[in-house]
């Protein structure tokens, strides 16, 4: 199983993945807010329960990525011409990695934050993880 693991308050979070859902025409991806239970037993089992909830966690039926990293396989998962993102990997990761978390710091003051994790619609409750 695929598990997007993500800040389920963080506006920016929630358009990535409303992002991701309209594009994984294959419905291979779940998600789980890092708040929620499932997230938290995630984390934990992970051992990355202790992490701030600055990065989207990609476990990919067991094979962990984070950051840029994770933006890049879940590019890669959607397939079709989001596949073409990885020619980014040619900025070495502490590159990509400095701008992702330059983003994640304030993305809170950019995006806001909401006052509850997102709640998914009846139709889309089958790909989130609680």
């Amino acid at each position: 199983m695929v598990v997007l693991l993500f800040d389920g308050v963080c506006n920016l979070c929630n358009g990535a993945v409303n992002w991701v859902i309209d594009r994984d025409i294959k419905n291979i991806i779940h998600f789980a807010a890092m708040q929620s239970d499932f997230g938290q037993e995630r984390l934990a089992k992970l051992g990355m329960q202790h992490l701030p909830m600055n990065s989207l966690i990609l476990d990919d039926n067991g094979t962990i990525y984070t950051k840029s990293n994770a933006a890049f396989r879940i590019a890669t998962l959607l397939g079709g011409v989001w596949q073409f993102t990885v020619v980014l990997k040619i900025f070495p990761l502490f590159i990509r990695d400095a701008v992702y978390d330059y983003v994640a710091v304030n993305r809170y003051k950019w995006f806001g934050k909401a006052e509850q994790c997102r709640v998914p619609t009846l139709e889309l409750k089958a790909k989130f993880l609680s």
